[in-house]
């Protein structure tokens, strides 16, 4: 009896350090709500430009008669109509997948609560690296509501 009840207790130990090494609360605290946060900002970025291009187009429309020019603007214009219908289906997808991420947080942060699951040897050296390496390459990438740095800036250290 007291061989089985170590062997059970072996055995939550090494389930325990297994769940340890998925690190669920690196994955809860920071991985997740990124994805979950980039997806919202894809959605709301091509909404933005759908919206633009369409109140564009049809400005042109508005455009006094020529000859010509009219048929020629209203072909094109159809054609950016088509094409931003892309923006309701992709946008549909991408939150469908922000859904679903936010539901994997959510399950994953009770199941770590529930097992008391703690993330093995502190931070992930591997893990870090590629954050340091992200941030350096890429200068954080495109920033959360719009550029971090102002576009006159930018023009200026290209003049």
């Amino acid at each position: 009896m007291v061989k089985e009840l170590i062997d059970i207790a072996d055995y939550i130990a090494n389930l325990r350090d297994a769940i340890a090494l998925l690190r669920a609360n690196e994955l809860t605290r920071h991985r997740l709500p990124m994805v979950h946060e980039e997806l919202s900002e894809v959605v709301a970025a091509t909404a933005g430009a759908t919206n633009s291009i369409m109140g564009n187009a049809e400005a042109i429309l508005g455009l006094p008669d020529g000859p010509g020019y009219r048929a020629a603007v209203e072909a094109k214009i159809y054609d950016i109509f088509e094409a931003c219908a892309f923006q309701d289906i992709t946008g549909q997808r991408i939150a469908k997948v922000a859904e679903a991420m936010s539901q994997l947080e959510g399950r994953l942060a009770r199941f770590s609560a529930a097992v008391k699951a703690r993330d093995a040897n502190g931070i992930d050296e591997t893990e870090a690296e590629r954050h340091t390496r992200n941030e350096a390459l890429l200068l954080n990438g495109p920033q959360k509501g719009g550029p971090a740095t102002a576009q006159d800036e930018i023009d200026a250290l290209f003049a």
